[in-house]
């Protein structure tokens, strides 16, 4: 190709728009036009835009569509059509594409998530990728003794693709229940060589150092684990079948103060300040935090609209989410998710952030956002009044709950002064709110 104006031939490895082979020549040229009141030169166009293939056309203008609406940069736009060139020339109508195909064709300048996305919309991509979690079952497995590797393995793959009579249970699940079944495990294989050898003691004793959830949840593992080896005739007796695991009630004392340091220690950033407010003043529930959309938002009135449930937004709660507005729209302005708190992961997409985005800085204090929620609705009902029908109009919870609150408050208002609280534990007022 060479220059337009000096016809000058422009280096081979110049960019693929470049008309003029210097900046020189382009203002001899653009000086030129403007005296003689030439029009401007055709704006380069990707080849894939008028290519003859009518599927790499219909393909490049969705990625420029796709471009348009999340901000890709040019270059982004440019390169996602660059791949869509290589994988789509030559190729049949109706013919799928793999992930293992985009990622190992495409060039390596360009995107291969953008490639997917763009080929995603026309029903043309193929997921033939091995989940990640398909290899993590295999690494860990592989590192217990030969005698529970195949049967620990062998659950965990039903846990994940389900069966006739279970549903597939998540990636955290399996993770979870891995967790707390390989001490277990290891602590047997010192004394057995198989599964089959497990005793109801070896469980029993491997249990007697837990407590809570801890131990809940390990129950709920090792149950599973023996019930699927039971059914698949690994073994001959269930050792863990009168193993009970109840649900430990949460405290519903007042948060101590070594808990609101350890929070105002732990939440740095501006989202996660959000969060701790939303849930300290409004008492909202992670979901309903998660789900929050800027429609629900109306600052000049200060309103706010959590579950369904419309509130007034008060001094602290206004101010964070302020600062976090100012943080979103300084570091994502053209961000199309409509979800208020967003991850960086989901800045180009629609969905919302994970539980992990501030439990992840709470949980080594013992907090979380559902004990600040609570603690919330039992400080009003300390403070306020323990009536039920003011909490359940004030935070939009059931009557049965707003009760069981109003009976907690009345029992800890009723207590000697010198009593010593951090001795009782409370029931869980319930789930159903």
């Amino acid at each position: 190709m060479n220059c337009l104006h000096c016809g000058t031939p422009l280096p081979t490895e110049s960019r693929r728009d470049r008309v003029y082979c210097s900046n020189k020549c382009s203002a001899r040229a653009s000086g030129y036009r403007r005296k003689n009141g030439a029009p401007l030169p055709p704006r380069w166009q990707h080849p894939a835009l008028t290519s003859d293939i009518p599927l790499l056309r219909a393909a490049a203008e969705r990625a420029r569509q796709l471009g348009e609406t999340h901000d890709w940069s040019p270059s982004t736009i440019r390169c996602a059509m660059d791949g869509l060139t290589v994988l789509l020339d030559g190729r049949p109508d109706g013919e799928r594409v793999t992930l293992a195909e985009i990622r190992a064709r495409t060039p390596r300048h360009a995107s291969a998530p953008r490639v997917a996305e763009v080929l995603a919309g026309f029903g043309l991509l193929e997921d033939d990728t091995v989940p990640a979690v398909r290899s993590w079952i295999g690494r860990r497995t592989g590192e217990l003794p030969p005698g529970f590797a195949t049967a620990v393995r062998d659950w965990l793959l039903v846990l994940l693709d389900g069966d006739a009579r279970s549903r597939p249970r998540s990636a955290t699940t399996i993770y979870v229940y891995f967790t707390a079944v390989q001490p277990l495990i290891n602590r047997c294989s010192a004394d057995r060589g198989h599964l089959r050898e497990v005793t109801a003691e070896d469980i029993r004793s491997g249990l007697d150092k837990l407590r809570g959830h801890p131990l809940h949840t390990t129950i709920s593992a090792v149950r599973s684990l023996f019930r699927f080896a039971r059914k698949s005739g690994l073994i001959f007796a269930n050792p863990a079948q009168r193993l009970k695991a109840g649900v430990p009630g949460p405290s519903l004392l007042p948060m101590t103060e070594d808990e609101i340091r350890a929070v105002e220690q732990a939440i740095t950033h501006p989202g996660q300040r959000l969060i701790v407010a939303l849930a300290a003043v409004h008492a909202a529930r992670w979901e309903a935090i998660r789900a929050l959309a800027m429609d629900d938002l109306d600052l000049p009135n200060r309103r706010i609209t959590i579950a369904g449930h419309p509130q007034r937004l008060g001094d602290l709660s206004h101010r964070a989410l302020r600062l976090w507005l100012d943080h979103r729209r300084a570091t994502w302005p053209h961000t199309p998710n409509r979800h208020v708190l967003i991850p960086e992961k989901t800045v180009l997409g629609d969905g919302p952030v994970t539980r992990g985005y501030l439990d992840f800085h709470l949980r080594p204090h013992g907090v979380s956002v559902e004990r600040i929620r609570r603690d919330r609705i039992l400080h009003e009902a300390l403070t306020g009044r323990p009536d039920p029908l003011h909490l359940s109009l004030m935070f939009g919870i059931s009557q049965t709950t707003a009760s069981k609150y109003t009976l907690i408050a009345c029992d800890l208002l009723a207590e000697p002064p010198d009593q010593e609280r951090g001795a009782r534990k409370d029931h869980d007022p319930g789930e159903r709110e």
